[in-house]
């Protein structure tokens, strides 16, 4: 487990371009904390790594649920806020690109219950005062195991 303390949006940017320039092909990165709390700014952080090029709007798919973005590897980005269950997205398919040659990043990734792959990086979010977040990132199995020490070095 890794715990960083951000101060800014800018850190938190920064600190998911870390994760995006140590991303490879299946990756999964479940992100949970309170509404605000910088889930979406990570991300934008995680495309910018990517290689994902800074002209295109890295956004929150609160209403179309994931958006795909083209950069070193895709990035689909899940906001999952809306959704009522498991049910959900097994109806809408979403497990095939858990399973796929992407990244994927999840917001509100507790709604997935036992639907989060075994193998995963598991990113929380919570709020130290306006500015500062505290992110605590949790790997299960051996691969994010890896990630998370290269991000301690970084």
């Amino acid at each position: 487990m890794l715990t960083v303390v951000t101060s800014s949006v800018e850190e938190t940017i920064a600190l998911g371009e870390r994760v995006g320039m140590l991303a490879s092909a299946g990756d999964f990165i479940a992100l949970t904390g309170e509404l605000g709390s910088g889930k979406t700014h990570f991300t934008r952080g995680v495309a910018a790594g990517l290689g994902i090029a800074p002209s295109v709007p890295v956004t929150s798919p609160t209403y179309t649920l994931v958006n795909t973005y083209a950069g070193r590897l895709q990035l689909h980005h899940f906001d999952l806020y809306r959704l009522a269950g498991k049910s959900d997205v097994i109806e809408l398919g979403f497990e095939e690109y858990f399973y796929g040659s992407g990244v994927c990043v999840v917001e509100w990734a507790e709604r997935l219950r036992d639907l989060l792959p075994v193998e995963r990086m598991s990113v929380t979010f919570t709020y130290l005062d306006e500015n500062a977040r505290t992110v605590t990132f949790a790997p299960h199995g051996a691969r994010y195991e890896k990630v998370i020490a290269n991000i301690r070095r970084a």
